[in-house]
């Protein structure tokens, strides 16, 4: 099993935002000592919620100061970027680290990132698509060329050209049934982030398997899971933390996806957060989300977390990990402590 550290570039401590940036992009460094297979972050915008708007500059600072841990972009997010830099980007940033690249493709999901990139969240499907088969063709051939509705490319040539295979190196994050099936198309291998309650993931998860085995005719990549991950070896510690940090956290979360607005409704593609909305207004359901999201996440001692990862394991099959340890506001030096702690009594159980 392959385990990674998801950065989250989330600013809810107040400091200056170049100091958590660079907190944040130092500890991809520290992932490698610790012994983590990949490391990478997401792409956001223009708030504290995470703001980290050039995946691939961050990680060419990494693969300048790293040598073996892989690099994932986690993920960018495409109708937000045009596929021909996009390709661009990728290609010279795995040049530079000489073939660690992983990368991955998000679609994205805040209306307020949308608005300022002047995109409509409508259009999203349909950009991702048209997109993701355009990268996935340049990185791979060297060759960037479209007429669809979306983007028109002449052919061109990209320079520097690949150098090595994206075979096997190319994510999507699948958080609606949609991006389920295009990921099982496609041929990515599918990321998901801990939301809730697992059981009511399977559906989707079995189906990408399915659909996977049944288009390229073997076995399909295991799924990734991000996690945010808050650990101590003191159990009344992790639940002190947790309601200081995480409810933070979670609240930020649900007001940065506007996730009690009914926008949702109106946009198929983006069930799974019309679902999550759905569940925060029912009787008792925002005290119940909350719940979920923590037995979704992985949350306890260093022993509990091992637990979680095998019950998980017997109830969605074999999966990877992306461990988020920096949210909520959660000072350096504990976040720190937290992933160094995570590396040396958990890393070794559920890599092995």
């Amino acid at each position: 099993m392959r385990v990674g550290m998801h950065l989250g570039y989330q600013n809810l401590s107040g400091e200056p935002d170049h100091l958590k940036f660079m907190n944040d992009t130092k500890l991809a460094v520290e992932a490698e000592a610790m012994g983590f297979d990949y490391v990478g972050p997401v792409e956001h915008h223009f708030t504290d919620y995470a703001a980290c708007p050039d995946p691939f500059g961050m990680l060419s600072w990494v693969a300048a100061k790293t040598s073996k841990i892989e690099l994932i972009t986690g993920a960018v997010i495409l109708p937000w970027n045009n596929p021909l830099r996009v390709v661009e980007q990728a290609l010279q940033l795995d040049i530079l680290s000489e073939g660690r690249l992983i990368l991955g493709m998000g679609r994205g999901a805040a209306r307020r990132e949308y608005r300022s990139f002047g995109v409509e969240m409508a259009d999203s499907r349909e950009m991702f698509d048209e997109a993701a088969e355009i990268i996935m063709q340049g990185v791979e051939t060297g060759i960037v060329e479209a007429d669809g509705k979306w983007y028109k490319i002449p052919r061109t040539e990209i320079r520097p050209r690949p150098f090595k295979s994206f075979k096997d190196r190319i994510v999507q994050v699948t958080m609606s049934p949609s991006s389920v099936e295009v990921s099982a198309r496609l041929g990515t291998q599918a990321l998901r982030f801990s939301q809730g309650d697992w059981r009511n993931a399977i559906p989707e998860i079995n189906s990408y398997r399915a659909k996977f085995e049944e288009i390229h005719h073997r076995k399909p990549p295991p799924f990734i899971i991000s996690d945010f991950v808050l650990t101590h070896t003191d159990k009344a510690e992790v639940g002190r933390r947790t309601d200081t940090y995480f409810a933070r956290m979670f609240e930020t979360v649900a007001n940065h996806y506007e996730f009690m607005s009914d926008h949702f409704k109106d946009l198929p593609s983006y069930s799974t957060y019309e679902y999550m909305g759905r569940a925060a207004e029912a009787a008792g359901g925002a005290h119940k989300a909350y719940a979920d999201y923590i037995g979704g996440n992985m949350i306890g001692t260093p022993e509990e977390l091992i637990e979680h990862h095998n019950i998980r394991k017997e109830m969605v099959g074999d999966y990877e990990m992306l461990a988020n340890f920096s949210f909520g506001g959660l000072p350096y030096e504990q976040v720190y402590e937290q992933a160094k702690l995570f590396a040396d009594k958990v890393l070794p159980h559920i890599k092995g």
